[in-house]
Formats: structure tokens, sequence, C-alpha cells
């Protein structure tokens, strides 16, 4: 196990995001549900506000945990080429529309009576708990582009080997503490790794 838990990944990750500590342009925004845990430590640690980015991931048919790609919360689609060719249309068009519409229900639920997001000429920090496929954090980069960033720095604990290459391509900067070369789950980083439940998200942005 590389962390104890979730807070214990978050303050090491804020050690190494310490040079955006009080800088008055830098939002950190959060993946929920689990990145929301590590988020909030990470942006009272840096000063910052906190908000959320919600992607979904698409899963494989005979496997929802496997991502074959995700969508971004109005519903555009990241792929991995392969794995769509082996899935119908009807079948990633329903995952989709799933997908999505459970997008709209976190963020109605966890952004209430917040104002709209607005991420214009901001350093945005995206933070999660770690990256597997990477394509929900792509998804997320993509949603996070359209507003308009300063700069993009994705910041994980944990994450493949080649997960922090293929992700520069797309941010300005890309923060992991560990890259195995062994990588099952990000569950299996943890000592602790319990499921994150909606309050939980609610109080933390609150």
């Amino acid at each position: 196990m590389l962390f104890r838990d979730r807070q214990d990944a978050a303050v090491k990750l804020a050690e190494k995001l310490a040079k955006y500590r009080g800088k008055p342009d830098v939002t950190v925004v959060a993946l929920p549900r689990g990145g929301v845990v590590l988020g909030r430590i990470v942006a009272d640690a840096l000063e910052a506000p906190l908000d959320l980015v919600v992607p979904r991931k698409i899963g494989a048919p005979e496997n929802e945990e496997y991502a074959i790609g995700a969508i971004t919360e109005t519903g555009e689609a990241v792929w991995n080429s392969a794995e769509r060719a082996r899935v119908s249309d009807a079948y990633a068009a329903a995952a989709m529309k799933k997908e999505r519409t459970e997008a709209e229900r976190r963020l109605r639920l966890y952004r209430k009576n917040r104002p709209a997001r607005n991420l214009r000429a901001r350093t945005v920090i995206i933070v999660d708990d770690g990256i597997a496929t990477g394509f929900t954090m792509r998804a997320a980069i993509k949603s996070i582009k359209k507003e308009r960033p300063k700069k993009i720095v994705v910041a994980a604990p944990v994450s493949p080997s080649d997960a922090p290459e293929e992700l520069r391509a797309e941010a300005d900067e890309v923060i992991v503490l560990a890259t195995p070369a062994l990588f099952g789950s990000i569950g299996a980083f943890y000592e602790h790794f319990s499921q994150v439940d909606d309050d939980v998200v609610v109080r933390l942005m609150n």
C-alpha cells in the first residue's frame, strides 16, 4: 500500500502543489465522489476555492468497472477507439445517455445554491483519488478547457506509468505521486478505500 487513506494521499499531494499556495487565481476542481475528499484537503491547504467537474466513465458491457471511454458533463465522448469498435452504436448511445443523466443529477445535488462555475483565466488544479485508464480525466480536461482557463494542472496520488505522459498532451502540468509499473486498480494502492456517498460530497462542498 502507498497511502493509508484518501486523507493521507491528499496531504502528500498538497505538499507537491505547495507552489500554488495563496495564489489568487487558483481553483481546485475535484472529480466526485472520491476525488472530493482529496480536493477539500488540497483546496484548504492551498487557500483556494473548491469546485467540481463531473465527467462519467463509460464501462464495457461485460464489466462496467472497465472504462472504454468517458463523457464530459455536456455529453461529449472520449473513447478508447479499439474498445469503441467492439460495442454496438445502440450500447454506446444508451450508456452515454445513462451517464449524462447521472452527471446532471450530481451537478444539481453537489453544486446546489452555488453560482455557475467560472474558470476563465484561472489556474485550475484537477484532483482525483487516482487515474486508471485516464479517460475520465481526459473528459474532465475537455469540459474545463471550454471555460478558457489560464492553466490546467492534473493532480492525483497514483496512476499507471504511461498515464502522466499521455495527459501532458492535454494538460499544462501533470503531478502524480506514484506511477507503479504494475497497476490493477486505484483502490489497491490504499489501505482504506471505502465508498464515498453523496452526503459526504455535499458536506465537503459546504
